[in-house]
């Protein structure tokens, strides 16, 4: 059984910084497909960036050229940057794993960005 904890986010002013960090317990994290993903109130769910076993990222386009992402095999982790954020940036974001046709979710972190 695999488990997703993210930390970090809540309230960041606009043009700051978000850093959210997602562990994966349980499962051969390596194996995994990882990827975060937001909803804002009132919309649907939706990519934000994507990163596979091999290591090829995508990005959504709302945040290509301001995001940093990573994984560390060996922590189990993933790790998200987003730069110079926006209003719109303001949402609830979850942690995704996928190993062929299983998929994990996280709880979600809220992030908030307001003045």
């Amino acid at each position: 059984q695999v488990r997703l904890v993210e930390s970090g986010g809540g309230l960041v002013q606009p043009g700051g910084s978000l850093r959210l960090t997602c562990e994966q317990f349980g499962g051969d994290f390596s194996e995994y497909d990882m990827a975060w993903y937001r909803q804002a109130p009132g919309k649907q769910r939706e990519l934000v960036a994507s990163i596979t076993s091999d290591g090829t990222t995508t990005f959504a386009d709302s945040v290509k050229g301001r995001v940093a992402f990573s994984r560390d095999n060996a922590q189990s982790t993933i790790t998200l940057e987003v730069d110079r954020v926006k209003v719109e940036d303001t949402a609830d974001y979850y942690c995704n794993s996928k190993l062929h046709d299983l998929t994990y979710w996280g709880q979600g972190t809220q992030v908030i960005v307001s003045s």
